[in-house]
């Protein structure tokens, strides 16, 4: 197994980039999916219920209570972190213990490759890039919010110019998607070749 990381701050483009990837036949394991999936977990809500009860709505998290709650304090966004990366790196191993005498690549789309530590477990990190305008105007087109709250999410990410510097590619998604799959053909073919 080959695991390829396709990761980049929001709004930079890496959810174009595995859906491409997905178009092309190959599996993309979606971390965000696995993040939504957590909350449906018995193990994780009695977790979260825990730490933030407040949030709890019965036997359910009130998600937007708790990003409300997390996205205005740092520290208690850390506490949260610390919270479903261990779930989530379980669900990883799993994957990485179902798929390891395969011979195919597997991409990963992530965008916290780096502050989870999960580089280490890639053979190859895609980074998507483009310039900080188009990216702050796609993601408050995208999400409906402000340059106020885009900054504020944009501050918490790792910067990507930091990602950018221990990539093994970088790609430009400012252009047509014809040509971001000639792109990506490109790398394919060359980590199917090492």
């Amino acid at each position: 197994m080959k695991l390829v990381a396709i990761t980049g701050s929001i709004g930079c483009g890496k959810t174009t980039l595995s859906k491409i990837v997905r178009r092309l036949g190959y599996v993309v394991y979606d971390i965000d999916g696995w993040v939504r999936r957590l909350y449906y977990q018995k193990d994780f809500i009695k977790v979260i219920a825990a730490h933030f009860p407040e949030v709890m709505e019965g036997e359910k998290v009130n998600k937007r209570k708790l990003r409300n709650l997390v996205f205005g304090d740092n520290a208690r966004l850390k506490v949260l972190e610390s919270l479903i990366h261990p779930f989530l790196k379980q669900t990883l191993m799993s994957v990485r213990r179902r798929n390891a005498r395969r011979d195919d690549l597997f991409f990963m789309d992530v965008a916290l490759l780096f502050e989870m530590g999960w580089d280490k477990y890639c053979d190859y990190i895609v980074v998507a890039d483009v310039d900080y305008e188009t990216q702050k105007m796609r993601v408050m087109r995208r999400d409906n919010i402000s340059a106020a709250d885009f900054d504020k999410i944009n501050r918490i990410q790792m910067d990507n110019a930091a990602k950018k510097v221990l990539a093994d590619v970088i790609i430009d998604t400012d252009k047509p998607i014809n040509l971001l799959k000639v792109e990506l053909l490109a790398m394919i073919e060359e980590i199917e070749g090492c």
